[in-house]
Order: structure tokens, then C-alpha cells, then sequence
């Protein structure tokens, strides 16, 4: 991270996510037999929800520090108290390079403007504004742009011959290249990046979502039992997502008393909490290993994390 935190000022992180393993995130629907993925209504992308991204993030942080937990991410109802306004936001995890098998290039990533706009309202870069504008006007007379020379690019369901692709070259803003130099194979993405519009770039993430059937067998008869066929969607390793947060100033800070007027305050009446130690350890868990969303017993959800200050 480089730079020390002032602990009790706001500031607000940008986290990235790399799939090491298959994220399932758990749609609110069920269809049929499929276990489908949470989505956003207006462009049926996949994500991962801020609420199962707190409550990851807070169940790891009451088992490393329970004291300052409660004011730092607000007090749960319960026993009769009501939730309190905490020192810490999180928005939606949302996608940024996705991977696609292909036939002559093994593996590749797609983004699309939409994507990259999305990170760039975040990190404010000029120059990747610059190169959205480009891109736009350039996927406004081809079907696609890539970052590496090829004569034609098979995908699992498309083709993309030369002449509907122009080449260009990757503008990526500093504090992402430390993330490609920390793993191996997104290392790759700079060469290998292919960026579409955002309706084929829907349908390719369709395509590319991971999908296991499972079933469960009668003990006697190694028969299938009666509604234990399922489907399960995750998205599959090797993705990038990334996830704004930040931390309010400290409650205890932000807090005025009137000290000419004496108030009574009432036995179960609790000081905030300096939450100095708690902020640290929010930055190191997010710039270590982690697992998110569901079947964790399955291995699903474990990611490799790199958080940069805004």
C-alpha cells in the first residue's frame, strides 16, 4: 500500500478481486433446477452483493477483533437494540476482465466500455478516459478491438476475423499493473485482452459462465433420488472484479458533546469504541487471501486481493 492511513479521517479503497476459484454468489431466484447467480436487473451481469461482501469481510474481522467490530460496522438487532450507523461502506463487487476459452489462444479476457467506465469512475484516470473514447468510436466500425496480433480469433461460440477487429494498444493505470505482476496467469490479460461492445460482451459472459450439474443417489440402489438434480452456475476462475469501500471518520470522533450541559446517560448507554486498530486490519485482510459467497465447502468464492487507496 505504501502510504500510512490516517485512521480517523474519511478514505475510500478500491479492493480487486482475481478468481482463483469458481464464485458462486447465489441468485434471489430459482429456476427450475438451476442454482442461478445474483445478476443486476438492467444488463444481467453477474456480481457479487455488497451485503455478502460485509458480511465476509465482518465475520473475519469479530474473530480478529470483537471489541471494535460492533462500532466499526455498526451494531447489530439484537437483544433488543437497535442497529446503529457503523464507520464502514461497501458497494457491489462488479466485473472488469472476464476469461473465454479459445481455440487457437488457449485463454483470453473481454471487457467492455461499460466495464471500464464503471473502474474509471473510480480511480479518475484521464488517460483511460481518453482510451474509452477511443475505443468507442472504433467499436462504433468493428465488432471488436484486441491487444495482440492475430489473423482470426475462435472463441467458444464466435468467430472474429481479422477484418472485423482493429488492434490497439492497452493503456492499464499503474496501481492495476502491481496486481498483474503479483499473479501468474492474469499476467496475461495485457496481451491477451479482447474488448466488445456491452450487448456481445452479455452474451459471451452467458456463454462463459461455469455450470455443474449434481445429483444425489439412493444409498441401496445408486439410483438418482426424487428432486436431487440441480444445476449450479458460478463465475469461473482467472476473472477480475473490483469493489469500491471506504471508512467514515471515527464515531467517537464525529461525536459532539455540549460539555455546559450535564446529561444523564443511561446505565446501558455505551462510548463508542476507537476503532484505530480494527481500520488497519480491515486493509490487510483486503490485500491477502479470502473466500466469498457460497458452497465454501466446495472450495467456491476463494480469491486473491489488492487494495489501492483513492
Amino acid at each position: 500500500m505504501g502510504e500510512k492511513i490516517t485512521m480517523n479521517q474519511r478514505q475510500n479503497y478500491l479492493t480487486y478481486a482475481h478468481l482463483i476459484t469458481p464464485l458462486h454468489t447465489g441468485g434471489s431466484t430459482q429456476e427450475g433446477n438451476l442454482m442461478g447467480i445474483a445478476r443486476e436487473v438492467h444488463t444481467e451481469f453477474p456480481y457479487l452483493p455488497s451485503a455478502s461482501l460485509r458480511g465476509k469481510i465482518r465475520s473475519e474481522l469479530e474473530y480478529l477483533n470483537p471489541k471494535e467490530a460492533d462500532t466499526f460496522f455498526g451494531q447489530k438487532i439484537k437483544d433488543g437494540k437497535q442497529p446503529t450507523e457503523g464507520e464502514v461502506w461497501f458497494a457491489e463487487a462488479t466485473l472488469l476482465f472476464f476469461p473465454i476459452a479459445s481455440l487457437n489462444y488457449h485463454l483470453i479476457w473481454i471487457t467492455c466500455p461499460l466495464w471500464l467506465e464503471r473502474w474509471n469512475r473510480w480511480i479518475n484516470n484521464s488517460q483511460l478516459n481518453n482510451f474509452l473514447v477511443s475505443c468507442r468510436e472504433n467499436l462504433g466500425k468493428k465488432s471488436a478491438i484486441v491487444t495482440f496480433d492475430a489473423p482470426e480469433i475462435y472463441l467458444q461460440t464466435a468467430l472474429i476475423k481479422q477484418s472485423n477487429f482493429e488492434k490497439i494498444e492497452l493503456l492499464i493505470p499503474e496501481e492495476f499493473e502491481q496486481l498483474l505482476n503479483s499473479n501468474g496467469l492474469v499476467q496475461q490479460i495485457p496481451g491477451r485482452l479482447i474488448i466488445v461492445n456491452n450487448e456481445d460482451c452479455i452474451a459471451l459472459v452467458e456463454t462463459g459462465l461455469q455450470r455443474e450439474v449434481r445429483v444425489a443417489l439412493k444409498e441401496e440402489s445408486k439410483t438418482v433420488k426424487g428432486g436431487s438434480f440441480r444445476s449450479e452456475e458460478s463465475i469461473p476462475p482467472e476473472a477480475i472484479m473490483f469493489f469500491p469501500w471506504g471508512m467514515k471518520s471515527m464515531l467517537k470522533d464525529r461525536i459532539k458533546v455540549d460539555k455546559g450541559i450535564e446529561e444523564e446517560k443511561s446505565e446501558t448507554e455505551v462510548e463508542p469504541q476507537d476503532t484505530t486498530n480494527i481500520r488497519q486490519e480491515i486493509v490487510e485482510i483486503l490485500n491477502d487471501r479470502l473466500q466469498f459467497g457460497g458452497l465454501e465447502g466446495l472450495g467456491r468464492g476463494w480469491t486473491d486481493l489488492f487494495t489501492i487507496k483513492l
